[in-house]
């Protein structure tokens, strides 16, 4: 499955943590059930979180300036639409401390000035 233009391909991505698992195990012939388990849950964090961020960055939410004005998300505090004002990089942490880096518009409350990353 290509990611249409998004970073890495995904099935790239996959076959890396399928491949390193499997070296992992051989590597560690009489691990537990609980330490292969640990082991599987770290490496596909990494996929977890590369599938999170390239997902979250096709939201159409995250161009807030290219929605019409009905779309656009409301302020919610005095609930007008917000302007978009430029575009700022988030860093998130997900499960498993993997941190994300979402490209997303800042928007601005025109009535209230409140700023803030729309969901999305």
């Amino acid at each position: 499955m290509a990611d249409q233009g998004i970073g890495v391909d995904w099935q790239q991505v996959a076959d890396e943590v399928f491949t390193g698992v499997a070296e992992w195990r051989v590597q560690h012939p009489r691990a537990t059930l609980l330490e292969i388990e640990q082991e599987l849950d770290v490496r596909l964090s990494g996929l977890r979180a590369r599938l999170l961020q390239d997902l979250a960055l096709r939201s159409r939410q995250a161009d807030v300036g290219a929605l019409p004005g009905p779309e656009r998300p409301r302020c919610p505090d005095c609930g007008e639409p917000l302007a978009a004002r430029g575009k700022k990089v988030r860093r998130l942490t997900t499960t498993h401390n993997r941190e994300v880096a979402l490209s997303r518009s800042y928007a601005v409350c025109p009535r209230c000035g409140r700023g803030l990353f729309p969901p999305g």
